[in-house]
């Protein structure tokens, strides 16, 4: 008797950059699909997180967004999802963060004139690392950060921030919008197909 063909077996992906990719998305991709609200809702919640994501503001994004959102829907009777919101700051993680701030740092400085003061990543990456020596205690290491992201270089950041800030958050938009309803709209097609398929009852 001739065997069907064998199911492969499921592979989760292998190594840190496919563990991030399975992250982002079920925690990312997937909600926003099956969600269960309007796609601009959707959308709007993409825009206003990427919006802080891209922000030199790490460890208050989440509370940001919520008071975003708290804002919006109490006074400016504008709503978003705050689901999305909240979930997409972490588009700037960890393995992310320090280049996005230094991308922040050099668009400042630019925007500023500063040509002569366009510190090297490698520089950039070095300041940033001595806050968090393993000699230092955790007060100490938030102390050199909060001096670096307020004194140093917060002007720079914040600045240069702004336009990554406002480019993302549309192109999170304008983006999401599209694929929830390209998704929602094969969907309904293959249902229709689904259905067309169905005998008839008698």
């Amino acid at each position: 008797m001739r065997e069907g063909p064998r199911r492969l077996p499921f592979r989760r992906p292998a190594g840190l950059w496919g563990r991030l990719q399975r992250l982002l998305r079920f925690r990312l991709v997937i909600p926003m699909l099956r969600s269960p609200h309007t796609p601009e809702f959707t959308a709007r919640g993409v825009m206003v997180g990427l919006v802080w994501a891209f922000t030199p503001s790490v460890g208050l994004q989440m509370p940001l967004v919520f008071g975003t959102w708290l804002v919006c829907k109490r006074i400016l009777n504008w709503d978003f999802s705050l689901i999305q919101g909240l979930a997409w700051t972490w588009v700037t993680n960890a393995f992310t963060i320090l280049p996005c701030y230094y991308v922040f740092f050099l668009t400042g400085q630019v925007m500023l004139g500063k040509w002569s003061d366009l510190s090297g990543y490698q520089t950039f990456i070095r300041f940033f690392q001595s806050a968090f020596s393993p000699e230092m205690s955790l007060g100490e290491s938030l102390r050199a950060m909060s001096r670096i992201l307020l004194l140093d270089w917060g002007l720079a950041m914040t600045l240069g921030s702004l336009p990554w800030a406002a480019l993302m958050g549309w192109l999170g938009y304008r983006l999401s919008l599209r694929f929830v309803l390209a998704y929602r709209e094969a969907r309904l097609r293959r249902m229709a197909r689904r259905a067309a398929r169905m005998p008839e009852k008698a």
